[in-house]
């Protein structure tokens, strides 16, 4: 009995993963067809945008879909050495949150 209820069960996680859409290989594709489709600036553009208003060196970027909505997430690291955080629309470039000691540029 334990076999049959084993055997159901996989077949129908085989059946869902088939119905599922294949999700895109990695963010590069993602960014791509985002890009390709103007749902997002170049990341250069928004990079630029982000260096020239803000204080620090940015580490890390990551690129996610938020509530419909594509993000960029930069981490800064500023001479003071305590790491900030910005997320910013990435169509816009439009300031969406920020986390930390955030150091604007006059």
């Amino acid at each position: 009995m334990q076999r049959r209820t084993i055997l159901t069960l996989l077949g129908g996680m085989a059946a869902a993963l088939r119905a599922a859409p294949a999700p895109a290989r990695d963010d590069q594709d993602r960014a791509r067809a985002a890009l390709a489709a103007g749902e997002i600036r170049p990341l250069s553009e928004i990079l630029a945008e982000v260096e020239r208003r803000y204080i620090g060196r940015v580490i890390e970027v990551e690129l996610d879909r938020e509530d419909g909505r594509w993000v960029y997430e930069f981490k800064l690291l500023p001479p003071s050495g305590r790491v900030y955080e910005l997320e910013v629309d990435a169509a816009t470039a439009a300031l969406l949150k920020s986390k930390g000691p955030v150091q604007e540029r006059r």
